[in-house]
């Protein structure tokens, strides 16, 4: 994780003054505390102990507390910077403690007080702020989009603190996409501001932040150097959060040097830093490199327990984005066919007169009313046999975005929610110099290819009960063990390879007219996933985990025409399948892992 600069502001006299990235200071908290207990007067005073309490409170939990008696006891009053103060830093505090669905919605709030009140200054920052959600949340388009819209409102004022500090922050969207130059040289031009402006918490960040470059650039020194000098500078300001995330780099670079009493140590103190304090994100990262760290000593016990710690602090900040939209679609959908069902009533009743009125008139007419009677009821059976045929198209619609199980509560609650599954096998594909290939076909016929085998995919995946996820390019993803799939998933999918390679070796035999056979490869791995639903546009129901990671580096280091299978998908179905070991195999982020061809 690399670190931002969060925004804050405190109010001085009667204007409100700004400090972007504003160093925490408990000792000064712990003093304002006992003020604001002995006051017995809710005035501007008091408000603005509230606020400078919740700024420089090093606790998010008790930061947080503060910003919400400042949101409530500041109501009324006609200076709106104590609002926009206490939904600022309310916000802050939940990012720190990984609630970022709240942090979001606090940074909202306060960017649609500082746009009332025409302070470009605030609304830079907020942006900025905004931003950071958006970034940890590795959606980087919205971070982008709020990085520009925060860099573009500050430079037309004079807060260099808040401009610096926000070319940092947008620098650190490079870093997360392994574009470890272009952060360097954010961080740099960032730098020379921090130093003009003699910005102590901007120097620690960026100090550490550009260690952390260093780190994974593997230029050890530089890293080690960068970030020892930010964390000294943290230690004096009692800023305990960036500390943990640095300490969890240096027990890194420890373990690059495999020196593991010094990476175990190194992790053990963010650990306890971030335990104390509520770091729910930096627990987490804290009990992955432990047991990263245990498991590579042979230490298995201490590192299952430490993978069970880091799986429950990573679910607890797990955030699947609503799909209410979905739901209020669905919602419209059927009030047009009760819409539809009132017109057809409402025809009806008037056909209805219409026969009553004409029998009154003459009874000679009655034949041609019973014809028209008989039309009516035509029309009315040939109605709902045409409702009924759009409801099965809905239905069947959604079943090729949706699992069954998964649709149907989706049309029950309106919503989906996120489940975890313990073990679950996902298979990746993907064809031989495909794009090559596809540079010199027609687009028409380049469709017509990929339809082909995806096709035939499909219908493999239907006979072995196997949930296809999604595609991208040319890569064919899918998954067994979902929704009661059965425990014999990882046998099913080995099966399922196996008819794809047999796919390819008949096409490639006795190819279609005008196709080009093509090769592929093959990876599967098994483990614990999360499932749900993303998106309230094009939605697609899609599994999250280190295990669909793994599954890919399968892939991407098997060879053309083989299955490449992991060591746990390999303990699953070694009785059922010949096997070749393959050996151990360096895979990025992961270190080496043991792999497998079926034969």
């Amino acid at each position: 994780m690399i670190l931002k600069i969060r925004y804050s502001i405190s109010i001085c006299l009667i204007f409100c003054i700004t400090n972007f990235g504003k160093a925490q200071n408990q000792t000064l908290a712990d003093s304002l505390k006992v003020l604001v207990s002995q006051s017995t007067t809710i005035d501007s005073v008091y408000l603005k102990l509230l606020v400078e309490i919740s700024f420089n409170e090093s606790d998010p939990v008790v930061s947080e507390e503060y910003a919400d008696s400042l949101i409530s006891k500041s109501r009324g009053f006609e200076n709106t910077n104590y609002q926009f103060n206490g939904y600022l830093q309310k916000g802050n505090a939940n990012v720190e403690q990984g609630n970022l669905k709240e942090g979001l919605s606090a940074y909202f709030n306060a960017l649609e007080i500082c746009l009332e009140s025409n302070n470009k200054i605030l609304e830079g920052q907020v942006y900025g702020s905004i931003a950071d959600v958006y970034s940890i949340s590795e959606d980087y388009d919205n971070a982008i989009k709020y990085y520009n819209k925060s860099i573009t409102t500050l430079r037309n004022t004079s807060d260099k603190e808040s401009l610096s500090s926000a070319i940092f922050n947008a620098g650190d969207t490079y870093f997360y996409q392994e574009k470890y130059d272009s952060a360097l040289i954010y961080f740099n031009e960032a730098g020379e501001m921090f130093n003009e402006i003699n910005f102590q918490l901007g120097k620690a960040y960026n100090l550490g932040n550009k260690g952390m470059v260093y780190a994974k650039q593997g230029k050890h020194k530089l890293a080690e150097e960068n970030l020892l000098a930010g964390i000294r500078i943290l230690e004096e300001t009692e800023n305990y959060y960036p500390i943990s995330v640095y300490l969890t780099s240096m027990s890194d670079i420890y373990h690059e040097r495999h020196d593991h009493p010094k990476a175990l140590k190194f992790a053990e103190e963010s650990l306890k830093i971030a335990l104390q304090y509520g770091y729910k994100d930096q627990i987490s990262d804290a009990y992955l490199k432990l047991y990263e760290f245990n498991k590579h000593i042979g230490d298995y016990e201490t590192a299952l327990s430490n993978y069970v710690e880091y799986e429950t602090y990573k679910d607890s900040i797990i955030n699947i984005e609503s799909v209410r939209d979905l739901a209020n679609q669905e919602a419209d959908f059927e009030l047009s066919q009760k819409q539809l069902e009132v017109d057809l009533l409402e025809q009806e009743k008037k056909t209805q007169r219409i026969t009553i009125i004409g029998t009154f008139i003459t009874f000679v007419l009655s034949g041609l009313m019973a014809f028209f009677l008989y039309r009516r009821n035509r029309y009315i059976k040939r109605t709902s046999e045409i409702i009924a045929a759009e409801k099965e198209k809905s239905d069947k619609l959604l079943l090729n975005i949706l699992p069954e199980e998964t649709a149907d509560e989706l049309k029950e609650k309106g919503f989906v929610d996120a489940r975890k599954y313990n073990s679950v096998t996902v298979i990746f594909t993907d064809f031989k110099d495909f794009t090559s290939y596809s540079q010199d076909l027609d687009p028409s016929e380049l469709v017509k290819s990929i339809h082909y085998y995806f096709s035939k995919f499909d219908e493999i995946m239907d006979k072995h009960n196997i949930e296809k996820i999604k595609t991208i390019g040319d890569a064919y993803m899918c998954a067994g063990g979902l929704h009661q799939q059965g425990e014999n998933h990882a046998e099913n999918c080995v099966r399922a390879a196996q008819d794809i390679i047999k796919v390819m070796i008949e096409t490639r035999a006795h190819p279609p007219e005008g196709m080009n056979p093509l090769n592929i490869r093959i990876g599967i791995n098994t483990g614990p996933v999360v499932a749900g639903v993303v998106g309230t546009k094009k939605f697609a129901y899609d599994i999250w985990g280190d295990v669909v990671n793994v599954a890919s580096r399968m892939e991407s280091n098997s060879e053309m025409g083989k299955i490449n299978i992991s060591e746990s998908t390999y303990n699953l179905v070694k009785e059922k399948f010949n096997c070749t070991y393959r050996g151990e195999f360096e895979v990025k982020n992961k270190g080496k892992l043991k792999m497998f061809y079926v034969d």
